[in-house]
């Protein structure tokens, strides 16, 4: 008897599994696309999620990069495709936020695609080399105020969510400074920790060894609300500037999927959600649930999309 409820007590702490979706499930492996390159957060959340995904599916969940133009060459392929439930987009980021608002692009950024969820939050921070002329956020204000362009700021690319960081910054503190483009995140900060560069936006997972080493200074936190990671550090809000704006990570698919998979594939990555493989993922990337429904997601995109937009006429 004492066996027995043992196996009772396992089986009750194991993840329910999601009811079928009504009139749907996969007939063959769904495709999940990555419009970044291998290694980069995109792709690291991807297989954070379908690793722990996985056992709740029938059919393989299969990672595919297509990198490239800031994760638009991914998204116009997605775009493309039948919407039938068998290939999702790793969205949120600079192809769906801030791109369409610095160019015309083959698909619409809020009608081409469908959300499913939000799976992570990633907060945006802007940093200065540690012993250079910017303690705060405030002397790096003064300074651009006082003469423009003296200021320099660094970013992944023309149109990426970090140089969109700094459209709206501008327009909401009436300064103006000097855009230098790189390939990349990491190219730019490496530009910063030289002194090349004033100052660049970035997430903790790809500047948390230059801060760690001394290297750069957490300046302000782009989110509407301090980051538990860094509770010392000031809101742009808080500083006076009415701007909130992070860069999100959740699945998206072609308009036109029936809601009996959207339902599918939401409930399932859901249910993942809660495994402890990404639960201890989301821990070291520093941020709590970042889960939103599908209008909830769509909604914050749409919003970041709005903000940029508005800085960039």
């Amino acid at each position: 008897m004492p066996q027995r409820r043992a196996v009772l007590a396992g089986l009750a702490a194991l993840p329910a599994m999601p009811a079928r979706a009504q009139g749907w499930e996969p007939t063959r492996p769904i495709q999940c696309i990555i419009g970044f390159a291998p290694g980069g957060g995109a792709d690291l959340i991807a297989r954070a999620i379908v690793e722990a995904a996985q056992p709740l599916f029938p059919q393989p969940l299969v990672v595919a990069n297509r990198p490239g133009a800031g994760g638009t060459i991914a998204a116009q392929y997605v775009a493309g495709l039948p919407g039938d439930g068998h290939t999702l987009l790793m969205g949120g980021g600079s192809e769906s936020t801030s791109i369409p608002a610095y160019r015309a692009l083959p698909y619409d950024a809020r009608t081409s695609f469908r959300a499913v969820m939000r799976l992570l939050r990633q907060r945006m921070f802007i940093l200065a080399r540690a012993d250079g002329p910017y303690r705060t956020m405030q002397e790096a204000l003064l300074a651009a105020r006082a003469k423009p362009q003296a200021v320099s700021h660094g970013s992944s690319g023309i149109g990426s969510i970090y140089h969109a960081v700094f459209a709206v910054l501008e327009k909401r503190a009436g300064v103006e400074f000097l855009h230098v483009p790189f390939a990349g995140g990491a190219p730019g900060l490496q530009a910063v920790a030289a002194g090349q560069v004033d100052l660049m936006v970035a997430s903790p997972e790809e500047f948390r060894g230059l801060t760690d080493g001394g290297l750069l200074r957490v300046l302000a936190c782009c989110s509407a609300e301090r980051a538990p990671s860094f509770p010392e550090v000031p809101t742009l809000v808080e500083l006076g500037l009415e701007m909130a704006l992070e860069n999100m990570k959740g699945w998206v698919v072609p308009t036109g999927t029936p809601d009996a998979a959207v339902r599918y594939l939401h409930d399932r990555f859901r249910a993942a959600m809660a495994k402890p493989s990404w639960q201890a993922f989301v821990e070291r990337a520093g941020e709590g649930d970042g889960y939103l429904d599908g209008p909830g997601f769509q909604k914050a995109m749409d919003q970041v999309l709005d903000a940029v937009t508005a800085a960039t006429r």
